[in-house]
């Protein structure tokens, strides 16, 4: 039987004994109708799955317990940031979900210049803040301890300057310079760069080219951007990953 696993954000350690954050101590009780005694798994990102009980269930607190821990190696030995324009809505949270139970390893939100989505810095906090939640969430279905890292927004001139210098660094073009079967990728690290719903300008690409972006073929077809980074780190995690 697959025990259900929960996120927190806490310290874990085992034979702690810690009162659930609201949000986690809903979803267990209420949504999944556990209770006192039940076993659940908890994780916080570390790399590790603990095994837990729910000690107590009150009305306006539920304490669980740590019975054991165990170290989850189950992360792709292909590092693949995913530098994806930021979509609307439902769109962004599919990307982000999927491209969690894929196995990318972070994720940099960046606006270009045909970015649909205009965020200020308010709306930026809590448009992050529901972003982690989603990647959360998609680390609890796929069994994943460690989430993907998620960058605030950026602006794509910032965006590329902040990943990693060894890293390949690719970008959809049907008519791009290399394909699936040709491109050579000599590090552990890729960067795979997707553009939002307007695609990249003009400008946008003269960015990623100066900044050592290739096109990466995947087809003569052009993907949306919902599809297309899902399409490209699945690709690759086969090639050059653990799928």
């Amino acid at each position: 039987m697959r025990l259900t696993r929960c996120f927190v954000d806490l310290p874990l350690h085992e034979g702690a004994r810690l009162a659930l954050p609201e949000a986690s101590a809903n979803h267990l009780t209420r949504v999944l109708r556990l209770r006192e005694g039940d076993a659940c798994v908890l994780f916080n990102g570390d790399g590790h799955d603990y095994d837990a009980r729910l000690a107590s269930v009150g009305k306006r607190e539920v304490v669980a317990e740590i019975v054991s821990m165990r170290a989850v190696d189950n992360e792709s030995p292909l590092h693949i940031t995913l530098l994806q324009g930021i979509a609307r809505g439902e769109k962004m949270d599919l990307i982000l979900q999927k491209a969690t139970e894929l196995g990318v390893a972070a994720i940099i939100p960046v606006t270009a210049e045909r970015t649909e989505v205009k965020l200020d810095a308010e709306r930026a906090e809590k448009r992050v803040a529901h972003w982690r939640n989603v990647v959360a969430s998609a680390c609890e279905q796929s069994a994943r301890a460690r989430l993907p890292s998620l960058s605030p927004p950026a602006a794509l001139a910032e965006a590329v300057r902040a990943v990693d210098g060894d890293a390949m660094r690719l970008t959809l073009d049907p008519a791009g310079d290399v394909s699936l079967t040709t491109v050579q990728v000599a590090s552990a690290a890729v960067v795979v760069a997707i553009g939002p719903e307007g695609g990249w300008s003009p400008r946008d690409r003269d960015t990623l080219s100066a900044a050592g972006f290739i096109g990466l073929r995947l087809g003569p077809r052009i993907l949306r951007t919902e599809t297309a980074g899902l399409a490209a780190i699945a690709a690759l995690q086969s090639r050059f990953g653990d799928l």
